[in-house]
């Protein structure tokens, strides 16, 4: 009888480990799941918001003034310390305009700026320090604070009709070398983040520990503008946000993080609109993207970095989004070196002329990662630079042995209206990509249907290209 009972548990457990979220059945290797926007919604459900104490700090009760002039961290700052520690509610940023410098959050607290409200963040470099633990381009570093940063904590927000500027344009020359829109005001003889790239990456692949990977003052990589850091429960909905340094909404090693109506305006180097990185349970939703790269671009950490953490972005819905200017609509790398899976994305709009790609998957023999389980439908893709599909394992100039695989993509009912390419991928011999099917989809004006280079398993069923079934 014993033996009878351990054997049934024994089975138990092995069907409850294959459901995931929610009951939602895992498929074999190499498969479909078979009900994906099921899935999808289980993510969503499974999703844990934060919620609030109903009290309220208002920044000008601790001195913050609307001057545009006054600097009003310690204000702001004091606020919501004094927030958290008697419960948390929510931190208030009345109408007018605040200057200040790095924002630090805490568990529970809510940052609500209100309608006619805006944060300016300063252009002094030294109110980002002392330097934090962070990352850049998908490498972890001590480096500048991002403008509105959170270490390891919980149930934190940024919400509320207001406005946060950081005005960037006074990091954008860090980039140096640039063709984007917008003038950065590199003069061609300036310092400027080459350098500092290039040690970060050698650091990297050489293994040396964090503490000796310190950046900051007297360097030059740019911080993210939002960044929660090792973060559960996160929701940042309805505001303005304009004038990233760098990389806009940056949530790492986090879990449950909701965006939620977010007006994107800036088209500065390496505007990425939102990039989780080797994040779980994320959903993007109703999103206005303007960006000066790409609108969304999902991360899991760069090289070794990404390998040593293991950790991927999995479980994440993206819906009712509307792209313009951007280098993708929605992207998949580069720095996925710890893998990706389960990325839905459904009924957005994307549509400029400066707008590259719409799906973008990209990676390289450095960077390596395994990318799986991408589900995409009801797109629609007036206009875009490039192609409607872009799978490019070649990323880059980097060449190494971390072959990187990409299998068990979908799109249907995506309707494209004019582009270079319908469908163009290049991935390596001996790894094909595996498992690419596109469904119910019509391509049209493209110059070129298809520019295809090793994929396996590729197939068509109800697809249409300038009136050709393929």
């Amino acid at each position: 009888m014993y033996k009878r009972v351990i054997f049934a548990f024994l089975i138990l457990t092995g069907l409850l480990a294959c459901k995931n979220p929610q009951g939602t059945q895992q498929p074999k290797s190499n498969q479909m799941l078979e009900k994906p926007w099921d899935y999808a919604q289980n993510i969503v459900k499974s999703i844990v918001t934060p919620e609030f104490r109903d009290a309220e700090y208002n920044i000008a009760d601790f001195g913050a003034i609307n001057d545009g002039i006054t600097d009003c961290s310690k204000a702001i700052q004091k606020a919501i310390e004094t927030c958290s520690a008697e419960g948390g509610g929510k931190v208030i940023v009345p109408s007018g305009t605040f200057l200040t410098g790095k924002i630090h959050l805490l568990s529970n607290v809510n940052l609500h700026i209100t309608k006619n409200a805006k944060l300016l963040f300063t252009t002094d470099k030294s109110k980002y320090l002392p330097v934090v633990h962070t990352r850049f381009e998908g490498m972890e570093c001590l480096n500048y604070s991002p403008l509105i940063y959170a270490y390891k904590q919980e149930n934190i927000a940024i919400t509320g009709k207001g406005t946060i500027d950081g005005q960037g344009e006074s990091w954008w020359n860090w980039k140096g070398r640039w063709s984007g829109s917008v003038d950065t005001g590199y003069k061609g003889d300036q310092l400027n983040q080459t350098d500092d790239v290039a040690t970060l990456t050698q650091m990297v692949a050489d293994n040396v520990p964090l503490e000796e990977r310190i950046f900051g003052e007297g360097h030059y990589l740019r911080p993210s503008f939002i960044s929660p850091y090792e973060c559960r429960n996160i929701l940042i909905e309805d505001i303005t946000i304009k004038g990233s340094p760098m990389w806009i909404v940056h949530p790492v090693l986090s879990e449950n993080v909701t965006v939620r109506n977010l007006k994107i305006e800036s088209l500065g180097p390496n505007n990425d609109g939102c990039d989780p990185e080797c994040c779980t349970n994320v959903l993007i939703e109703a999103c206005y993207f303007n960006t000066g790269d790409d609108c969304i671009a999902i991360k899991s950490g760069r090289n070794n970095d990404g390998r040593r953490f293991g950790k991927p972005s999995k479980n994440i819905v993206i819906r009712n989004c509307t792209m313009v200017e951007g280098h993708g609509g929605v992207v998949i790398g580069s720095e996925i070196s710890g893998n990706v899976s389960h990325v839905f994305a459904e009924n957005c709009m994307m549509d400029s002329p400066n707008l590259d790609r719409a799906i973008r998957i990209k990676s390289n023999s450095v960077r390596g990662g395994k990318v799986e389980h991408i589900y995409v439908r009801d797109i629609d893709v007036l206009q875009v630079k490039e192609a409607i599909l872009k799978i490019n394992m070649f990323y880059a100039t980097e060449r190494a042995d971390n072959i990187p695989s990409v299998s068990n993509v979908l799109l249907e009912n995506v309707q494209g209206y004019k582009s270079k390419y319908g469908i163009w991928i290049e991935a390596y011999e001996e790894k094909p990509v595996q498992n690419i099917k596109l469904k119910n989809c019509d391509f049209d004006q493209v110059e070129e249907p298809t520019h295809i280079k090793n994929a396996e398993k590729l197939t068509f069923e109800n697809v249409y290209i300038n009136g050709q079934e393929l």
